[in-house]
């Protein structure tokens, strides 16, 4: 019988029975007060608006905004989210799935107790766990009052040379120690240090900028491409495409066009960008401008890891001060800040984390050469490649091509890590081998003797120390079945294993899994338990991997499988 809408009770209301049931309500008070959901509250809202002042309400700001409320009240309260989607005028839904997605986000629901005033981050992945992290956590939990701080595991901070390093608030403790970390809790030492770099000034002062304002005058963008092909510049962020092609590609669709700087240097053992923004961010600036004047860029997102907090100080006072002197217009260059999320690393993935969304990647074609940020043709480039934008342009494509070796032209810089005497970043010949890394690095550390070697971050899997005379650059380790990526090397010695390596490896890509495919989403979850059996099925890991490979739309879950097939092929006496 269908319900009448008229008769709110229902047809038989008169004839003596109970009242049906509905949506519907008849008579004073009975009805629903207030629509469905969580209710907008007066002093949440006002908190919302007091935090984001004059700032322009925009949908793509949500995760900048997001950032305000859990640094103003270390944490992200349900009516704060609903006062903010009523301010951006999004959805509930849309607010909660991005602030949910994101790690360095603390969501607290009705009735949840929120998360102690101070967390401290303790850095599991490789470097540290060789350095002695688990250990590390397991102190600071025992010594630590869990009501006033709350200890974590965390992936990678980029700052594997001085392993175990743990975030205490906003501040890296370096090589650290329950002691050390006592001693900065009771001193209240929470924010970031920012080292002693070259600034505006300093930069300027050497003839600074005159390059980019020569190109701006008279520059011909496309003898500027081929210098940059002709120095054989490729992707430093791990991908590798020739650097100057790209310029070709945006140009050749119709504006507006946009830039996107991609600075999350999330893989396990990389931190070569932090260590040039940390001392000379303005030749990265520079190269940046060139790039973006190549394209004819209409503004710059610059999107940069929340793991690196004194270098987005760092950019934010000195494009102020670029601002200042004139050499871009103010907002020209847009500082975004990621919110732990290793997947934003991926150049789609980034640009739906700009447009403040969860950083999930696209599915090409099209590529983000023709519909980027915003749906606009976008240059997508890496920190370093910026770098090395402005010295070519400055110095000429010799600065790069004019270096060969093992019968490879270029220069690397390659992040150092793990059993070796001087771990830090090195730039060296794009030919060196492992042997001349090691080397470099001070040779091995006291007590170790050289076992293997992961080449370029985790999704390079693991070599033996057999394999220690091949050129450590692109291209010449694929027939091996590995990469150099974003060069990032560790070091193993006779102490550690390489199933526990392989292991971490995986954990790590687990955790960072963006979720939207089942292959990876599934596998590393399967793989990690697998992983942890006393003896591996070969078999079904390695049809596992054949999976995740086959059928994962970005490279995340297209390269986890590395380490788990480089180890039982390597070293298939572990497993």
């Amino acid at each position: 019988m269908a319900l009448d809408h008229d008769n709110k009770t229902g047809e038989n209301a008169g004839s003596g029975s109970a009242p049906r049931k509905g949506v519907w309500k008849s008579g004073k008070g009975k009805g629903r007060h207030h629509t469905k959901g969580r209710q907008l509250t007066d002093s949440a809202w006002e908190d919302v608006r007091g935090l984001l002042g004059d700032r322009p309400r925009r949908a793509d700001l949500l995760i900048e905004f997001l950032h305000l409320i859990q640094d103003a009240f270390g944490h992200l309260s349900a009516a704060h989210l609903r006062a903010l989607a009523e301010e951006l005028r999004l959805s509930m839904a849309e607010v909660f799935e991005v602030a949910t997605f994101y790690a360095h986000f603390d969501v607290v629901k009705e009735g949840e107790v929120p998360p102690p005033a101070l967390t401290i981050r303790v850095c599991d992945s490789l470097s540290c766990e060789l350095a002695g992290a688990q250990a590390l956590k397991a102190a600071l939990e025992d010594g630590l009052d869990p009501a006033e701080v709350r200890v974590l595991r965390a992936p990678c901070m980029g700052r594997c040379d001085t392993a175990p390093v743990l975030e205490l608030g906003h501040n890296h403790i370096d090589h650290a120690t329950p002691e050390k970390v006592m001693q900065a809790v009771a001193n209240g030492d929470t924010h970031a240090h920012v080292p002693d770099y070259e600034t505006y000034a300093d930069y300027a002062a050497e003839g600074g900028y005159e390059t980019l304002a020569t190109l701006r005058t008279e520059g011909d963008w496309e003898a500027v491409q081929d210098k940059i092909l002709d120095a054989g510049l490729r992707g430093l962020g791990g991908a590798g495409f020739p650097s100057g092609k790209k310029w070709g590609f945006v140009r050749g669709n119709a504006g507006p066009r946009y830039m996107a700087v991609n600075g999350d240097e999330g893989e396990p053992g990389t931190f070569k960008d932090r260590y040039y923004l940390e001392r000379v961010p303005h030749l990265f600036f520079e190269g940046m401008l060139i790039a973006a004047w190549a394209v004819e860029a209409d503004r710059i997102y610059l999107y940069m890891r929340d793991e690196y907090p004194a270098v987005l100080e760092i950019l934010t006072r000195e494009i102020a001060a670029l601002e200042k002197a004139g050499v871009v217009e103010a907002g020209y260059i847009e500082l975004r800040r990621g919110a732990g999320a290793y997947i934003c690393g991926e150049e789609s993935a980034m640009i739906e984390s700009i447009e403040g969304k969860r950083g999930i990647p696209r599915h090409r074609p099209p590529f983000v050469a023709q519909v980027g940020v915003f749906g606009q043709p976008t240059l997508v480039h890496n920190i370093e490649t910026l770098h090395w934008i402005a010295r070519i342009c400055r110095e000429g494509p010799q600065v790069l091509s004019g270096t060969e070796k093992n019968g490879r032209k270029g220069l690397r810089s390659y992040s150092v890590s793990g059993r070796v005497a001087q771990p830090g970043v090195y730039l060296l010949p794009a030919g060196s081998t492992i042997l001349d890394v090691i080397e470099a690095a001070g040779g091995m550390a006291a007590g170790h003797e050289f076992k293997a070697y992961q080449p370029g971050g985790p999704s390079s899997g693991l070599l033996p120390a057999s394999m220690d005379d091949i050129p450590l650059d692109f291209d010449t380790l694929q027939p091996h079945g590995s990469f150099i990526g974003s060069a990032a090397v560790v070091v193993l010695s006779q102490n550690d294993s390489a199933r526990d390596a392989a292991l971490n490896m995986l954990r790590f890509f687990e955790d960072e899994s963006c979720g939207q495919c089942t292959p990876c989403r599934v596998g590393c979850e399967k793989a990690v338990k697998l992983m942890q059996a006393d003896q591996w099925n070969t078999g079904l890991l390695e049809e596992l991997s054949t999976a995740m490979v086959d059928a994962s739309i970005c490279g995340l879950g297209q390269a986890a499988p590395n380490p788990i097939r480089m180890v039982m092929k390597h070293f298939p006496e572990e497993v």
